[in-house]
Protein backbone atom coordinates (compact mmCIF):
# COMPACT_ATOMS: atom_id res chain seq x y z
CA UNK A 1 0.00 0.00 0.00
CA UNK A 2 1.01 3.51 -0.66
CA UNK A 3 1.24 6.26 1.21
CA UNK A 4 -1.32 8.03 -0.70
CA UNK A 5 -4.75 8.71 0.40
CA UNK A 6 -7.71 7.03 -0.55
CA UNK A 7 -10.26 9.89 0.88
CA UNK A 8 -9.72 13.70 1.45
CA UNK A 9 -11.61 15.47 4.34
CA UNK A 10 -14.19 17.88 3.19
CA UNK A 11 -12.01 20.86 3.72
CA UNK A 12 -9.31 19.05 1.96
CA UNK A 13 -11.23 18.30 -1.01
CA UNK A 14 -12.57 22.01 -0.90
CA UNK A 15 -9.51 23.46 -0.56
CA UNK A 16 -8.27 21.28 -3.68
CA UNK A 17 -11.53 21.91 -5.72
CA UNK A 18 -10.65 25.88 -4.84
CA UNK A 19 -14.49 26.07 -2.86
CA UNK A 20 -15.87 26.88 0.69
CA UNK A 21 -16.03 23.65 2.98
CA UNK A 22 -19.51 24.95 3.12
CA UNK A 23 -20.66 24.62 -0.58
CA UNK A 24 -18.92 20.91 -0.97
CA UNK A 25 -20.96 20.13 2.51
CA UNK A 26 -23.97 21.65 0.86
CA UNK A 27 -23.52 19.68 -2.43
CA UNK A 28 -23.22 16.15 -0.60
CA UNK A 29 -26.16 17.38 1.12
CA UNK A 30 -28.32 17.57 -1.40
CA UNK A 31 -26.75 14.60 -3.28
CA UNK A 32 -24.74 16.45 -5.78
CA UNK A 33 -21.32 15.76 -4.76
CA UNK A 34 -20.00 12.38 -4.21
CA UNK A 35 -19.01 11.31 -0.42
CA UNK A 36 -18.79 8.71 1.64
CA UNK A 37 -20.80 9.19 5.10
CA UNK A 38 -18.75 7.94 7.52
CA UNK A 39 -21.12 8.28 11.28
CA UNK A 40 -21.46 12.04 11.01
CA UNK A 41 -18.47 12.42 8.98
CA UNK A 42 -17.99 12.72 5.13
CA UNK A 43 -15.05 11.81 3.18
CA UNK A 44 -14.48 12.45 -0.70
CA UNK A 45 -12.63 9.77 -2.29
CA UNK A 46 -9.61 10.74 -3.83
CA UNK A 47 -10.28 9.00 -7.14
CA UNK A 48 -13.66 11.03 -7.12
CA UNK A 49 -12.01 14.34 -7.59
CA UNK A 50 -9.18 12.58 -10.07
CA UNK A 51 -12.08 11.58 -12.11
CA UNK A 52 -13.73 15.15 -12.37
CA UNK A 53 -10.28 16.63 -13.04
CA UNK A 54 -10.09 14.22 -15.93
CA UNK A 55 -13.79 14.56 -17.13
CA UNK A 56 -13.13 18.13 -17.44
CA UNK A 57 -9.50 18.13 -19.44
CA UNK A 58 -10.84 14.86 -21.76
CA UNK A 59 -13.91 17.18 -22.27
CA UNK A 60 -12.43 20.74 -22.75
CA UNK A 61 -15.73 21.88 -21.44
CA UNK A 62 -17.32 22.58 -18.16
CA UNK A 63 -18.72 19.13 -16.04
CA UNK A 64 -21.89 19.46 -13.97
CA UNK A 65 -21.34 17.37 -11.09
CA UNK A 66 -24.97 17.22 -10.34
CA UNK A 67 -25.95 16.24 -13.78
CA UNK A 68 -23.94 13.60 -13.73
CA UNK A 69 -24.87 12.23 -10.04
CA UNK A 70 -28.20 12.75 -11.28
CA UNK A 71 -28.00 10.93 -14.24
CA UNK A 72 -25.55 8.13 -12.44
CA UNK A 73 -28.92 7.94 -10.27
CA UNK A 74 -31.49 7.82 -12.95
CA UNK A 75 -29.55 4.88 -14.43
CA UNK A 76 -29.41 2.71 -10.94
CA UNK A 77 -33.35 3.45 -11.02
CA UNK A 78 -33.86 2.38 -13.99
CA UNK A 79 -31.61 -1.01 -13.77
CA UNK A 80 -33.27 -1.77 -10.49
CA UNK A 81 -37.26 -2.01 -12.16
CA UNK A 82 -35.67 -4.09 -14.82
CA UNK A 83 -33.97 -6.76 -13.03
Amino acid sequence: MTDKPLFHTVSEAARILRVAPSTLYRAIREDAFPAVRVRTRYVIPVKAIEALASGATQTGGVLDVARMVEERRVERELAQRWR
